[in-house]
């Protein structure tokens, strides 16, 4: 893990406030689509992207969530003109294409254990759409991601300890270091 020179989370942990670490975030998305496209069409050069994008959110169950996160991030809603899905919540388009983004297929990375795909995959979308999600969830989600990246996954008692802890009021920083303490054996 590194520290961010713009905020000094650990990356990308800043997200979506700090610039860096949201493209960061976004970079997580974006790799996966790239290898889509290599793999598809054998380039990640200049396609048709936004027709590729409307193909793949027509069959969300049979590619993986990077593709379908990156294809909504390629159409504009046509409600709220932000990226679809991305919109703020009660747009009634963003709202149906971030439900119907769980729909995509999660594959676990080699050598990480088996839910992880899953965890990063919903952190990834509360800290890109934090819009109607409460302040201390985001902030849990953002804060798991580099852990997460790491191919780590908190236990179910050390997931509710650090949920209890934020419940209790805890500050970013006391969260921070119960998550690198808890979480990893460092």
């Amino acid at each position: 893990m590194r520290r961010c020179p713009d905020c000094d989370h650990w990356e990308p942990a800043g997200a979506p406030g700090c610039l860096r670490c949201a493209g960061l975030v976004d970079e997580i998305v974006e790799e996966g689509w790239r290898a889509f496209l290599e793999r598809e069409f054998g380039t990640t050069g200049p396609t048709d992207e936004r027709l590729i994008a409307k193909m793949i959110i027509d069959e969300l169950d049979k590619h993986p969530w990077r593709v379908v996160d990156a294809a909504y991030d390629r159409l504009t809603c046509p409600e709220c003109g932000d990226r679809l899905s991305r919109g703020p919540a009660g747009c009634a388009a963003c709202d149906l294409a971030n439900g119907f983004r769980y729909s995509a297929i999660e594959i676990d990375r080699p050598a990480v254990p088996p839910g992880n795909e899953h965890a990063l995959r919903v952190n990834v979308a509360v800290t890109r759409r934090p819009s109607g999600i409460s302040e201390s969830e985001v902030l849990l989600r953002r804060l798991s991601l580099p852990i997460l990246l790491e191919g780590r996954l908190p236990t179910g008692a050390q997931a509710q300890a650090t949920k209890a802890l934020a419940n209790r009021g805890a500050t970013e920083a006391e969260l921070t270091a119960f998550i690198y303490r808890e979480w990893t054996d460092r």
